[in-house]
């Protein structure tokens, strides 16, 4: 009798279950997709969820039709459903989430639409206070504005996009060339610059000691990861970082940032600068080449939106070698121009941004080195070539259209005596003892580089202000968020 019990309770407990999940099924089978994955077709005829922001609101008699993307590519998806799902909050810019059917679309345009069966508004957004109009193209100074917004843009997140497949693409580059990663310190008591720009780091707060430093040594937010990578290349031939650093340069130009991303690289057992031109133009030709191959629609916005005709530019830094010239003979052809330039073009001085652009515009405007510059115009760490009477050191930028200097580098002073005179000459000899001690246990030629991330990005898409291609831009008299 029990038994019995037990079986038909079993039995009503199952069929309780079962209805339960019958009920329930569509629901737990909605495959959520992103816009890219149903842009692709590959679930065609099922059920699916597709949450994102809506770009565009065309309501008819019958039928509404919206436009729904999420960011996971420039197109975005359609949507059709019947006027019986319209809702008053469903506007430009709203957050949804919309189930329904993945079907092909009878339009060549939208080859892939999705048939609605539900739309759920998630978060509304009044069109008339959005400073981003419907059918509005834009440009980068208004967009910029609105540092907290300007992501929902097509342009912008077509940028932050390309942004991630090159950093992506850089990685790569390292990886596949035996180079080990390292994470170099964001506070340092470094200056590897020597320039003196820099962001002083201390405790805020009632317990803080101001005549105490933190660190027993004042600390910064460093400039660069070289020294770092110098002490990692005593133990490993090749290494790499890709990380922030900081420029406490007052300065509100284009070309400026307070907060940036390089990505510096060091080679051990080399005393070539060519064996450097080498990794820093085949790193810019292999990730350009991935961003092209992996990023086509973004970056055809730019060369198409923004700067228009830059693609061909690009395309030929691809497929060109990069002529080589020394800082002497960029001298000469300064020298022998008929332009006009604001700066000294003597001898001895600093190539400025306008003399770089012109020299890469003498060259076909194609990337160029230069190499060999003035010793004094070097920090303490670039090898002396031991010439007279021009004293240079082997150092070493490349310069690309649009931009100017994409990276510096050069190689490192390895000779105890030479490095430790330099040193001694600007009174940091105590201060960089641990930095001559690499030279005494068992040193080796070595030499490296820098390359700002973001100027890489200026250069591929043509963008004149690096303000547009970072994330949250940060300069002086300006920290918005």
């Amino acid at each position: 009798m029990f038994q019995a019990a037990a079986k038909t309770l079993s039995a009503a407990s199952t069929a309780s279950v079962s209805r339960g999940l019958s009920s329930s099924f569509r629901y737990y089978c909605e495959k959520t997709l992103r816009v890219s994955e149903a842009l692709s077709g590959a679930e065609l005829g099922t059920d699916v969820k597709v949450q994102g922001w809506v770009r565009s609101v065309r309501p008819q008699k019958t039928n509404l039709f919206l436009h729904v993307n999420d960011g996971s590519s420039l197109q975005s998806l359609q949507v059709v459903a019947g006027s019986e799902l319209n809702d008053p909050l469903l506007t430009f810019g709203s957050a949804v989430e919309v189930t329904g059917i993945l079907k092909k679309s009878p339009h060549q345009k939208q080859p892939i639409e999705l048939e609605a069966e539900k739309i759920h508004v998630v978060g509304k957004c009044n069109p008339l206070d959005f400073p981003f109009k419907i059918k509005e193209r834009h440009d980068l100074e208004y967009i910029r504005q609105f540092p907290h917004l300007r992501c929902r843009t097509n342009a912008f997140s077509s940028l932050l996009r390309i942004r991630s497949e090159a950093t992506t693409a850089i990685h790569s580059y390292f990886k596949e060339n035996g180079f080990v990663q390292i994470h170099t310190p964001i506070i340092t008591s470094n200056d590897c610059e020597g320039a003196g720009e820099l962001f002083q780091v201390e405790p805020s707060g009632p317990d803080h000691d101001e005549d105490q430093n933190f660190f027993s040594v004042p600390a910064f937010l460093t400039v660069s990861g070289q020294l770092h990578l110098e002490v990692m290349s005593g133990a490993f031939s090749r290494v790499y970082t890709f990380g922030p650093t900081f420029r406490a340069e007052n300065s509100q130009s284009r070309r400026h940032l307070a907060e940036f991303y390089m990505v510096e690289a060091e080679v051990s057992f080399t005393q070539s600068l060519e064996d450097l031109t080498k990794v820093m133009e085949d790193m810019f030709r292999s990730a350009t080449e991935h961003v092209l191959a992996h990023c086509a629609e973004d970056v055809d916005l730019f060369h198409k939106h923004v700067t228009p005709g830059h693609r061909g530019t690009v395309e030929a830094m691809t497929k060109r070698r990069f002529p080589v010239i020394t800082y002497s003979e960029a001298i000469d052809i300064l020298n022998g121009s008929s332009q006009k330039f604001v700066f000294p073009t003597n001898w001895g001085c600093d190539l400025q941004t306008e003399h770089e652009k012109y020299l890469v515009k003498h060259c076909g405007n194609t990337p160029v080195f230069v190499t060999d510059y003035p010793y004094d115009l070097k920090p303490f760490y670039a090898r002396d070539n031991l010439d007279r009477p021009k004293h240079t050191a082997a150092a070493v930028d490349l310069l690309v259209p649009g931009v100017g200097e994409l990276c510096g580098g050069s190689l490192r002073e390895e000779r105890l005596d030479l490095l430790s005179a330099r040193l001694e000459a600007v009174g940091l000899e105590d201060t960089y003892s641990w930095y001559l001690d690499l030279r005494r246990f068992g040193s080796v030629p070595h030499g490296g580089f820098g390359l700002g991330f973001e100027r890489f990005l200026q250069c591929i898409l043509g963008v004149d202000n690096i303000k547009d291609v970072v994330p949250f831009p940060r300069f002086s008299h300006s920290c918005p968020l």
